[in-house]
């Protein structure tokens, strides 16, 4: 069966045949193998569904919760679903436990506007390019990692908790902090983080863990210098020693 409809499914749900597992007081434990695949397009955390089982004259027998949990794009899941029944069912009915709009609240997304200080950072959400800052990002419920990344910045991160009754239009703001070193990157990939004493036509050192390293100039792909802030001391004015009288 298709949920929650054959035009726009969002799941794909095949039952096995029914296996008697148990009896006690007039009623039977049956248990499926189920088959759900996720056809969303978008990874589902988490889905809850209440299963109601019916006879022969659609009236209600046997109900049960079918809990899906990590299923990405395209994956498919075989899920053990028991429950107690009087009688042997003939069909099936789906009903998610959903919100108002009848999207399970595990599944519907909520639109925030991500915001970094300053601006053109870019975004990752759990490891997924979102595009530059600002950016409006469609969340699911759960908790989600947010990373920012500017040239001049350090990387920044911090998780976000998205609850079943967050409303959307809502705003996300991270403030970058800024790099306490220097930059180096090397023509082979290299980054090294220190601070540049001296850069000549020839050479660049770099001071890193307390000690001085010497680079060929040539080796060097891109220089981004932390602005310094320079005490100056007053003059020192050594006194005058008096002269003897004459």
């Amino acid at each position: 069966m298709l949920w929650p409809n054959a035009e726009k499914p969002t799941l794909k749900l095949t039952f096995g045949k029914f296996q008697q597992v148990g009896a006690y007081a007039g009623q039977i434990s049956l248990m499926s193998q189920v088959m759900v695949e996720n056809m969303s397009g978008k990874p589902i955390p988490r889905a809850s569904f209440t299963v109601y089982l019916l006879d022969k004259g659609k009236v209600r027998i046997g109900d049960g919760v079918l809990n899906v949990s990590d299923l990405g794009v395209g994956q498919q899941a075989k899920i053990a679903f028991q429950f107690r029944s009087i009688g042997v069912p003939v069909s099936l009915n789906l009903r998610a436990r959903n919100d108002a709009e009848g999207v399970p609240t595990s599944m519907r997304t909520v639109s925030l506007k991500v915001i970094s200080i300053p601006s053109g950072a870019n975004l990752k959400v759990d490891d997924h390019d979102e595009g530059v800052t600002p950016r409006t990002v469609d969340f699911t419920v759960g908790t989600h990692t947010l990373e920012f990344r500017k040239e001049g910045y350090a990387t920044g991160s911090t998780p976000v908790e998205i609850t079943q009754d967050e409303l959307p239009g809502g705003s996300i703001s991270f403030e970058l902090g800024g790099l306490s070193r220097d930059t180096v990157e090397l023509r082979d990939g290299t980054v090294l983080l220190g601070d540049v004493v001296s850069l000549s036509m020839t050479a660049l050192v770099v001071r890193m863990d307390g000690s001085d390293r010497t680079y060929d100039r040539n080796r060097i792909k891109k220089l981004m210098l932390v602005e310094r802030e320079i005490t100056q001391r007053p003059p020192l004015t050594q006194p005058v020693p008096a002269q003897p009288k004459q």
